[in-house]
């Protein structure tokens, strides 16, 4: 079974999801792919497991601590090598982006050199069902852009800015599958 409840936050209402003992969802109001990941119905439960912990954790991090993402027992439902990059968005800290370029790179050296596409990554990184705690929001283009984040480029860049990001050499396109 699954539960959700909901979170007020500054960048919108926030769906927290549970599967009874870890948290396996994180969705932005509006977001694209909100609750995709979770096979079945949730059913509302302020008080199933980890929310606790998880609403301390946003208090904190909308406070402007760094909470360590550790402190919350996460279970994000995905493939193997969606985990893995997701598990690779956990390791970029506060206040730094990445590109999807070195993503690819680095899922490279954790498979023992069996490659993958940036495109691949990007995909992996636009279906992250943990959004804000799992930061895929600190992904952007190798150019500086503020390529496609499923929560809007709006709270992208609000992310990053929250966070301390220098976003000065950071830009939205104007075309392409980014907005």
């Amino acid at each position: 079974m699954y539960y959700s409840t909901e979170y007020d936050s500054p960048v919108g209402t926030l769906t927290l999801a549970s599967d009874g003992s870890a948290i396996c969802g994180l969705w932005l109001e509006g977001q694209k792919y909100h609750g995709g990941t979770i096979p079945e119905a949730m059913v509302p439960n302020d008080g199933a497991a980890a929310f606790d912990t998880m609403r301390t954790w946003l208090d904190d991090y909308f406070a402007g601590k760094k909470p360590p993402i550790g402190d919350v027992p996460l279970a994000p439902i995905g493939s193997e090598f969606q985990r893995l990059v997701w598990q690779l968005l956990t390791e970029i800290p506060y206040g730094e982006t990445t590109t999807y370029g070195r993503l690819a790179q680095q899922v490279k050296e954790r498979r023992s050199g069996k490659g993958t596409a940036a495109l691949a990554v990007g995909g992996a990184v636009g279906h992250n069902p943990v959004s804000i705690i799992i930061p895929c929001h600190r992904v952007v283009g190798a150019d500086g852009s503020l390529t496609g984040y499923a929560g809007g480029l709006a709270r992208k860049l609000q992310l990053l800015q929250h966070e301390g990001v220098d976003t000065t050499r950071l830009y939205t396109p104007t075309r392409g599958t980014a907005l």
